[in-house]
């Protein structure tokens, strides 16, 4: 949607990017799999088991949570013997995660220089 006399950043994608895209930030919206994306950009690859001692909860809500990430492209399983190990599948949720890091880290000022809360 064009709206007169501005030019959105949106417009320039298409409808379905734009719908991929917030796919893909509702998938990040959970702090758990926020620190997944963290853990295995830092780790490489990690079993189950290892992202759920991380993560500090029940190993059914990691598989949710990892399941989820999967079928949407963002990470890789891979079986090997009784455990499955994952990998980042996509690159872009490291650059999300570059950018809310950046953002929560600097306050946000408006126009008037003053620290939006």
């Amino acid at each position: 949607m064009k709206t007169k006399g501005h030019q959105c950043a949106l417009d320039k994608m298409a409808p379905e990017s734009v719908g991929q895209a917030a796919e893909m930030l509702k998938q990040l919206a959970h702090p758990a799999r926020l620190r997944v994306i963290d853990l295995l950009n830092t780790a490489g690859e990690l079993p189950v088991r290892e992202i759920t001692d991380y993560l500090g909860i029940a190993q059914a809500t990691t598989s949710q949570h990892l399941n989820q990430m999967r079928r949407m492209g963002l990470l890789k399983a891979e079986r090997r013997g009784k455990a499955v190990w994952y990998s980042i599948g996509d690159d872009r949720p490291i650059s999300l995660l570059n950018c809310i890091c950046n953002c929560c880290e600097n306050p946000v000022k408006n126009s008037s220089n003053e620290v939006v809360k």
